[in-house]
């Protein structure tokens, strides 16, 4: 009896830890296989879909170029010394203007473009756009753009948002729109007042091929920062180029990480 007792136990304990085991796997494999899903889903591109949209960071490419930005939302005190580096220097970039700068400082846009520079929106109000709704965006979008087109007579096509906010909402109602939503894989942080040696120091050391650096037109010291930025890279022979001709227009995914690849 005890030896029957003893088997009928242990048949019982086997069974209870097959059905253990088996729902542990069940378990497990459904992760993985939601992982791979998760990740394989976090692209997009133009006509595709994705459980999260996202701007271009930086553009995988083979050329060694990269393009530096500047946000203006907040005066123009350092913005001559800025255009004054890039000519010295030979290089072009892309302004994000917000429209109240654009409408009190049009003579710096008219700057901006002559010195062969291009301009995109930095938003009309400078808010958290994740906040606005669908219209609000579209009407922000709108408007800001018809302001520069008005002094430039060139179509805006880019536009970063204010703080690097954004949502599924905005990017998706950028695309909709034609408009190429920009942020950045190697912040100068010059808003934070760092000594030119730092900014400098900061960009040279974070960038690679297809790289997009932020910097600010008001930035404390980034117009000292810029001469030897540019003769560092150079001499690493990369190619400063605005982000327009950075990016890819068509047939494109962005990875996780905001990296925008060509479709092969």
């Amino acid at each position: 009896m005890r030896i029957r007792h003893f088997l009928k136990n242990r048949k019982t304990t086997l069974s209870v830890f097959s059905i253990l085991f088996a729902a542990i796997f069940a378990v497990v494999s459904t992760c993985i296989l939601c992982v791979k899903s998760d990740e394989n889903n976090k692209t997009m591109g133009v006509g595709t879909s994705s459980i999260r949209s996202l701007p271009i960071y930086s553009v995988e490419t083979k050329e060694k170029k990269v393009a530096i930005s500047f946000d203006c939302a907040w005066g123009v005190e350092h913005t001559e010394q800025l255009l004054s580096a890039m000519e010295k220097n030979d290089v072009r970039c892309t302004f994000f203007a917000v429209q109240f700068w654009v409408e009190k400082y049009p003579e710096y846009v008219e700057k901006i473009m002559d010195a062969g520079h291009e301009m995109g929106t930095h938003s009309r109000t400078h808010s958290y756009m994740s906040k606005q709704t669908e219209e609000q965006i579209r009407d922000e979008l709108t408007t800001s753009s018809a302001a520069i087109e008005r002094l430039t007579g060139k179509k805006v096509t880019l536009f970063r948002p204010p703080y690097g906010d954004y949502d599924n909402l905005l990017i998706d109602t950028c695309n909709s729109m034609n408009i190429y939503p920009i942020q950045w894989d190697v912040d100068s942080l010059d808003w934070k007042n760092l000594s030119a040696t730092e900014i400098a120091m900061r960009v040279i050391n974070g960038v690679k091929n297809g790289s997009i650096i932020l910097c600010h037109n008001n930035g404390l010291h980034t117009a000292e920062a810029l001469p030897l930025i540019f003769s560092t890279l150079k001499n690493r022979g990369y190619e400063f180029v605005p982000i327009s001709e950075l990016i890819y227009k068509n047939n494109y995914t962005i990875d996780v990480n905001g990296r925008q690849f060509l479709r092969s």
